[in-house]
């Protein structure tokens, strides 16, 4: 746009003092671009438009006045050495950096399209011997002020107008979030209470395997009224948290199809999410959790959500597992149409005995001395997505690892966009 807007602009022009002597708009389109456009390189973007510039009243010239070429070069010529010299004083002085000083980018301004004047009036007098008067001077030095601060103050209307436009679209997005953590809120009171439900059952689940390893050490008669009253009160309590797991579900349902939530993710973001939310959780837990990651091979964006339903929870309870110092490892690799995942932590393994039953729904290790459970989701969760998926997942601890080490096998087309 700056190719083909500057050498235009230069066509565009007035003559404020009643003779020869002309303003054109092209030093300040080439000045506001610069300014504006603080990605692109000064010195070459001067060398460019400074060649568009000559070319473009060359060929000018050579239409509608019908000049000679050479003719018409020589008399063009010079302008080039004023863009360049203007892009590199623009560079040198670094005005770029001074955005947040107005009155000071005015004052510099002036002295780059001064200074950028006299090289061209240089390469005008080299060209053929042209003699510039001191009045002409005196008239470019006013002419450099007006255009300097009429850039700058275009250029800082511009700076203000997008300061407005981005804090109102902050406050449109303050607000829009207030009401997503309003409703998010409404969930976490459902979500409270089914929590305390929970462990209430927990413990009283507990309480019921213990009686019922009494009765059978002592080899008691069964006081089936009793048990039967108490497993009634238990599936009443789990009808509870099967209510109240649905509003929430309907709840966050509504609210994920509401949003225009990101559905596909790079690996890598995926990963970075799971470790910084599973960071947050092992310090809340009092751990020091280091955590790893290595991605092998090239894979396409993922399904966030179907990820994060796996990892996280295998992640979590890798944390759970380690008492107090661990590593925990993701490792992520693609094969063929399959992608592996495969979560890694250095602390004490899964017994023989247990591994037929960590995949069993309600199974837990992780109990406290009154009975209550970790918060730990049941591996049971996990193995019935990698299912659906089509999937598998397998379980390596000791004494074949040190730790625990969970891979899941995935297909990719599963996790992909489809087209």
């Amino acid at each position: 746009m700056m190719l083909i807007l500057v050498p235009l602009a230069g066509q565009l022009f007035f003559y404020p003092f009643n003779d020869s002597f002309r303003i054109s708009f092209g030093t300040p389109t080439f000045f506001f671009s610069l300014l504006l456009l603080r990605k692109i390189p000064s010195i070459l973007s001067g060398f460019i438009v400074g060649i568009m510039v000559v070319l473009f009243r060359i060929l000018l010239d050579l239409i509608i006045y019908g000049k000679v070429f050479t003719d018409s070069f020589i008399a063009h010529y010079p302008t080039f050495f004023y863009y360049l010299t203007f892009a590199f004083l623009f560079y040198t002085i670094k005005m770029k950096r001074l955005h947040h000083r107005p009155v000071l980018m005015g004052i510099l301004g002036i002295i780059i399209e001064i200074s950028s004047s006299i090289a061209e009036i240089t390469f005008q007098y080299i060209a053929f011997d042209a003699y510039t008067s001191p009045s002409a001077i005196h008239k470019i030095i006013v002419i450099a002020i007006f255009r300097s601060y009429f850039t700058i103050g275009f250029f800082n209307l511009l700076k203000l107008y997008k300061t407005k436009l981005t804090v109102k679209q902050t406050r449109q997005q303050n607000a829009h979030l207030l009401m997503i953590i309003s409703s998010l809120y409404e969930e976490t009171i459902h979500l409270k209470k089914t929590l305390i439900n929970s462990e209430k059952i927990t413990q009283d689940s507990y309480f019921l395997y213990q009686k019922l390893m009494e009765f059978e050490e002592q080899k008691e008669t069964l006081p089936i009224q009793c048990l039967a009253a108490k497993t009634l009160k238990i599936a009443g309590e789990i009808h509870e948290i099967k209510k109240d797991n649905q509003r929430i579900y309907a709840g966050l349902s509504k609210l994920i199809s509401d949003e225009s939530f990101k559905e596909y993710m790079t690996i890598y973001e995926l990963l970075d999410l799971i470790i910084r939310a599973n960071n947050n959780y092992a310090l809340s837990l009092g751990k020091e959790i280091e955590f790893k990651q290595e991605i092998n091979g090239d894979h396409p964006d993922y399904h966030i959500f179907k990820i994060l339903s796996i990892l996280n929870n295998l992640v979590m309870n890798s944390i759970e597992a380690i008492k107090q110092l661990g590593v925990v490892k993701i490792s992520v690799s693609k094969q063929n149409n399959w992608v592996h995942f495969q979560i890694s932590d250095n602390g004490p393994g899964i017994p023989n005995k247990r591994k037929n039953l960590i995949f069993e729904p309600g199974f837990t290790s992780k109990y406290e001395s009154e009975g209550s459970s970790s918060t730990g989701i049941g591996l049971s969760y996990v193995q019935r997505i990698v299912e659906e998926l089509e999937g598998k997942i397998l379980l390596k601890s000791e004494p074949e690892v040190d730790g625990t080490i969970f891979t899941i096998k995935l297909p990719v087309n599963y996790l992909v966009k489809k087209e």
